[in-house]
């Protein structure tokens, strides 16, 4: 009993009422911080569900969202009860910023994948043609878009490139348009050749009613009539409806002796006297 009586509880009690309510208040923050994390998080997902976002990016920026809103919470409670926290900060900038110069090219691509991801310009079965490269997306990945060209080759596309170079997506839309160009002679009947390439149109079924096939004089060229043909189809029809009106007007040309000019080239011989 002695000794307690020697013992000076002054500076424990002032202590424990200097930093006793910031503790308290502290581990308050902590847990309704934890909690409404949490809720937030689960409402971020419901509405990405809702919205029908890709599955493979749903987790992840759930994860994220949740990491960050916990990391605030308790950097808020760490300064709460004292804890000097612009050192603490200004050491995770710049271990953020080493890290960030070293995956410059991989965060560039990250940041791109999700971006494709949430914007959706092109989505996995998409004929596109991007970076010099034309295919079907097989598969969106966070960093890379794997596409399988025409001839069967799998390209992997880095996510970042991709997501800010111009880029084509043939299957956005339900419908496209087939041009052609068909050259006939000076000599030949206009509307006689009209009336072969529409002929030719009539026997393709997948050529659609409208928007009307279109044909017209499109050109006076130097050595031929250019006749601008326009059809619409069905976006899976356009190579199939391609390949076969080609075919079908040229032998249609040849049955109807309409020509196809060629540039040529007149070579006049002078006898020197």
């Amino acid at each position: 009993m002695d000794n307690l009586d020697n013992i000076n509880f002054d500076p424990i009690i002032a202590f424990a009422m200097d930093y006793g309510p910031k503790l308290i208040g502290a581990i308050i923050v902590l847990i309704i911080g934890m909690r409404i994390a949490k809720v937030i998080t689960n409402t971020t997902k419901k509405v990405m569900l809702k919205r029908n976002m890709d599955e493979s990016l749903i987790p992840f920026l759930s994860g994220l969202i949740n990491i960050g809103l916990k990391a605030l919470i308790v950097i808020s409670a760490m300064g709460m009860i004292g804890i000097e926290m612009t050192s603490f900060i200004a050491l995770l900038g710049a271990a953020g910023l080493a890290v960030g110069m070293a995956l410059s090219g991989t965060l560039q691509n990250f940041a791109g994948g999700v971006m494709i991801l949430v914007f959706k310009p092109y989505k996995p079965g998409d004929f596109i043609e991007t970076q010099g490269y034309m295919g079907v997306v097989e598969r969106i990945e966070i960093f890379n878009t794997l596409l399988l060209t025409v001839d069967n080759r799998k390209v992997f596309l880095p996510n970042g490139p991709t997501s800010t170079s111009s880029l084509t997506n043939f299957s956005s839309e339900a419908t496209r348009r087939v041009d052609f160009s068909f050259g006939i002679g000076y000599t030949d009947d206009i509307d006689k050749a009209r009336e072969v390439i529409n002929s030719e149109i009539a026997k393709i079924p997948q050529v659609l009613a409208a928007p009307a096939p279109m044909v017209v004089v499109g050109e006076l060229g130097d050595s031929s009539v250019n006749l601008t043909t326009r059809v619409w189809v069905n976006s899976a029809d356009y190579w199939d409806v391609n390949f076969a009106l080609l075919e079908g007007v040229k032998k249609a040309f040849d049955k109807n002796n309409i020509s196809i000019p060629f540039p040529q080239t007149d070579v006049h011989l002078y006898q020197a006297k």
